[in-house]
């Protein structure tokens, strides 16, 4: 049997969907940074994501046009406003492309795990040697900056120790405990991406041109700072660092280079995404307040989300993803 004849299924199909909408949705930002960059080395890495996205892009539409499915729009050109004023900062604009990459490596991998076709599962094997290999450079310019923001250190224990008590899950009543490194993991990257979507959600607020857009970016922007506070009080109660925070990396520009439904989008992206992060931090927590924090804030992206739907549909923004065939509507038809 040739594997690459073999159609495509429902989530290889769905994963092809999901790359090309978000990757358009990020390339689109890639090039508004590109241009408003001034240092070289940034700029360099910048072009090359781009460059990698629209091979990546090709790949994308030449898998659904065989197939017979119709190429999503998408985010184009025309929801970039060409010479507008800087909006962020070079550092800003490198950071977001470093947590952007984190993105990348995830839906890869997940892409890859549901592939079956060995075109596909190809595809993805070099897109994800593409995201390691912009990780790799993200890191290195950030510490070659001093502006990679590493996790708390630990000092080692002398000996591996067993859980003794009951109260090593007690994180409201009684003592409790420190945190443990495991659960730090989550905690330190939640953390940093709660911190990119409220600069984001800032700096979109400024230039967004409806006013419903606005008002549901300045909400976001709410919503993230709430959950930065809740982390940082967990992580600073145990003394130790959090993050620090981008809102001066955002100039006072109240020109939008962006149109509102691309604005829009990306912050719901954000949350929809970070819905699996926190979904991993519950599955590592083993303290009770982690755990209900954990729970709260989940809650919380699923209003916002519910909110960034409604706004999205009212504007005819949303794209609809391919559905499963209707057999009683079909029957009807007979």
């Amino acid at each position: 049997m040739d594997e690459n004849k073999l159609k495509l299924t429902s989530s290889e199909i769905g994963t092809l969907w999901g790359e090309y909408i978000n990757g358009t949705a990020i390339d689109i930002v890639n090039k508004y940074m590109v241009s408003i960059i001034e240092d070289e080395a940034i700029k360099a890495i910048f072009e090359d994501a781009i460059n990698t996205f629209e091979k990546q892009k090709k790949q994308i539409i030449a898998f659904m046009e065989n197939e017979g499915f119709p190429v999503p729009i998408g985010f184009t050109d025309t929801d970039l406003f060409k010479d507008k004023p800087r909006l962020f900062t070079d550092i800003f604009c490198l950071n977001y492309l470093h947590i952007m990459t984190l993105h990348g490596l995830l839906g890869h991998t997940t892409a890859l795990a549901v592939s079956v076709r060995k075109d596909l599962r190809e595809f993805y094997d070099s897109c994800d040697n593409d995201a390691k290999k912009m990780y790799h450079q993200t890191i290195e310019l950030l510490l070659e900056k001093g502006s990679f923001q590493r996790d708390p250190l630990f000092y080692p224990a002398k000996n591996p120790e067993y859980i003794s008590s009951n109260d090593f899950t007690d994180g409201i009543f009684g003592k409790g405990r420190m945190l443990a490194a495991t659960e730090i993991i989550s905690i330190s990257f939640n953390l940093k991406k709660s911190i990119m979507t409220k600069t984001l959600s800032i700096a979109f607020s400024q230039v967004a041109q409806t006013k419903e857009v606005r008002k549901f970016l300045t909400d976001s922007e709410k919503t993230a700072d709430g959950q930065i506070k809740t982390f940082a009080k967990i992580m600073q109660t145990d003394n130790l660092p959090v993050p620090k925070s981008w809102e001066t990396e955002v100039t006072t520009s109240t020109d939008a280079p962006f149109s509102d439904k691309l604005m829009l989008y990306h912050i719901g992206f954000l949350f929809q995404a970070a819905q699996n992060y926190h979904g991993a931090g519950l599955a590592s927590a083993m303290r009770t307040d982690l755990v209900a924090t954990y729970e709260m804030t989940i809650l919380k992206n699923l209003m916002v989300t519910k909110k960034w739907y409604n706004l999205m549909v009212q504007n005819k923004w949303l794209e609809q993803p391919p559905l499963a065939p209707n057999r009683n509507e079909l029957a009807k038809e007979v």
